[in-house]
């Protein structure tokens, strides 16, 4: 048979093939009737109303303190279910909330027994938390845990909450009446400090319009020159880009002009190109053959030249050498000849140079009448003077005389004038 339960509750099976028991939160289960068992516990949250009566703090104050708790079995995990079930399985909830409660008010009891009424009351967070903790700590070991824990109210019988009241009243009514007396001197003070900072805020503002106004029309100065200066480039960058289109059309023109040139300059190339193949077909192959005839016939010329010129030259050279023998030889003979005349010359003295002189007499009478022979024609007038007539040819005759030593020693050499050891006088 099939059992369900909802999220709020826990079903435990046990009996047969059941061991340890199954436990199950929320869901469903199947039971074999008769061999098997199942029960259930709740795990709603439970509400406590923590109340603790006339319980003495650490300085002897009794006080009543009141707390709300929220505990609820923990379905989750295995261990705390298994340990609830075996404590309060079969319990209603109300016996389930009674064990948690008296828990809660004994662990609520022992704390405020370790406190005083000022940290109790003041700070009641931490009062809290000392609760939760440590209560906390012990319903664990139940399979309970605490959700929330809350201090609800804290009050005594003796009045001693009222009195720390009063004082704390009357502390507070003195502090407002020296708050207020501050603040209404602090707000004099700032009133003041408001108003000079008002008039000082003000003359500031005045002068940051001053500055403003003047900042205004030394930027609106600046943006006036600066948008003329823009139109003024505007129009002249327009101008500007008028005469660049107009130059640019005239460029693009004149670059037409240049292509068409260049392609008329492309057909004369190839016009000059083919004319210059045509005259290298019909003139240039033919004058270089007749050139490469003439240069051979050249080179053969100046082979042949160069042969002749060497043959010449070595005959020129047999030829002198010939005669330099000749010449040697004539000179050899010259020269014993003239040693033989030197040794006839010792020998015979002024008989040899007596011979000598009269074989140049020829030669000498020569060389005396050649001045006369150079004479076209010789007329010889007397008018009665002849002794002055032969005065002069008798002169002349004498100059003659006196030349001939020096012609005789011109031809051969030899003083006439010592041959016989006496000078030659003419008379």
């Amino acid at each position: 048979m099939f059992y369900t339960c909802g999220p709020n509750e826990a079903m435990v099976v046990s009996g047969f093939g059941r061991s340890p028991p199954l436990m199950i939160a929320g869901g469903r289960v199947f039971v074999f009737p008769c061999i098997q068992q199942i029960q259930r516990i709740t795990l709603n949250t439970l509400t406590l109303n923590v109340k603790s009566d006339k319980v003495y703090t650490r300085h002897g104050v009794p006080i009543s303190v009141t707390g709300i708790a929220q505990v609820k079995i923990q379905g989750q995990n295995k261990e705390m279910l298994a340990t609830a079930c075996q404590m309060f399985m079969g319990k209603s909830e109300a016996q389930i909330s009674h064990i948690a409660l008296e828990t809660l008010e004994g662990h609520q009891r022992a704390i405020i027994a370790h406190l005083t009424v000022e940290e109790i009351y003041q700070d009641r967070k931490k009062f809290s938390e000392h609760v939760f903790k440590v209560a906390s700590s012990d319903l664990v070991n139940m399979g309970i845990g605490v959700v929330s824990y809350t201090l609800k109210d804290v009050h005594d019988d003796q009045d001693y909450l009222n009195s720390l009241g009063k004082a704390r009243t009357a502390q507070v009514q003195k502090d407002a009446r020296i708050g207020e007396a501050q603040y209404k001197r602090d707000a004099v003070i700032r009133e003041a400090q408001a108003m000079q900072e008002k008039v000082s805020a003000q003359y500031k503002n005045e002068i940051e319009m001053a500055k403003s106004q003047r900042d205004f029309e030394l930027k609106k100065a600046a943006y006036d020159v600066e948008v003329n200066t823009k139109k003024a480039e505007s129009e002249m960058a327009y101008q500007l880009q008028v005469a660049k289109t107009k130059q640019r059309i005239e460029e693009e023109k004149m670059q037409v002009q240049v292509v068409e040139r260049g392609q008329q300059i492309m057909l004369q190339e190839q016009e000059i190109t083919r004319k210059e193949k045509e005259l290298e077909a019909k003139v240039k192959k033919p004058a270089e053959a007749e050139k490469y005839r003439l240069e051979k016939l050249a080179e053969a010329q100046r082979l042949q030249l160069i042969m002749e010129a060497e043959a010449e030259a070595e005959s020129i050279r047999m030829k002198g050498e010939a005669e330099a023998f000749a010449t040697e030889a004539k000179g050899r003979a010259e020269a014993e000849q003239m040693s033989k005349k030197a040794e006839a010359f010792q020998q015979y003295k002024d008989g040899a140079m007596v011979d000598m002189l009269l074989e140049k007499l020829p030669l000498m009478a020569e060389e005396i009448s050649r001045p006369l022979s150079a004479a076209q024609k010789i007329t010889m007038v007397s008018s009665g003077g002849s002794e002055v007539g032969a005065a002069k040819l008798a002169g002349e005759v004498l100059e003659i005389m006196t030349r001939l030593p020096a012609a005789v020693e011109k031809l051969t050499g030899i003083d006439i004038s010592q041959v016989s050891g006496k000078p030659i006088h003419a008379r």
